[in-house]
């Protein structure tokens, strides 16, 4: 009898040990999911446009001047993006500065600076859905 009480302990043990493990694994999964995907994008997500240093930003751009847009986020907030002359600006063709207007829905990979704001190093004006509406994970 108490053989059959060790072995029932031990498979009891086991299949808690194993359930912690599969928990724990399914919540780093879902900690490492990213915000929206874009489709036609492989591998490009954001993830609540919070990310240190270089960083993908997206949104509709609200207002335009000769060095800078700035684009209302998809979480409702809105960004300053700085670029230059020398920020790729793409589409489905390549683009210039002055293919930037206010109502584009925009894709930008550049530098944090310190106050917020990002100086872009390239930017995709996309089609509205790439924003609203993400592609199923």
């Amino acid at each position: 009898m108490n053989k059959n009480i060790f072995i029932i302990i031990v498979a009891v043990v086991i299949i808690l040990v194993s359930g912690g493990i599969f928990y724990g694994g399914m919540i780093y999964g879902q900690s490492k999911k990213g915000g929206a995907n874009f489709p036609g994008v492989p591998g490009v997500s954001i993830k609540g446009n919070k990310q240190a240093g270089a960083g993908i930003n997206a949104g509709e751009i609200i207002s335009k001047d000769d060095k800078s847009i700035t684009i209302k986020l998809t979480n409702g907030g809105s960004k300053i993006i700085f670029f230059s002359t020398t920020a790729e600006v793409g589409k489905f063709v390549t683009g210039a500065i002055s293919d930037l207007a206010i109502g584009n829905t925009v894709m930008v990979q550049g530098q944090a600076n310190q106050d917020g704001s990002v100086t872009a190093q390239s930017i995709q004006i996309r089609p509205a859905q790439a924003v609203n509406n993400p592609a199923p994970q």
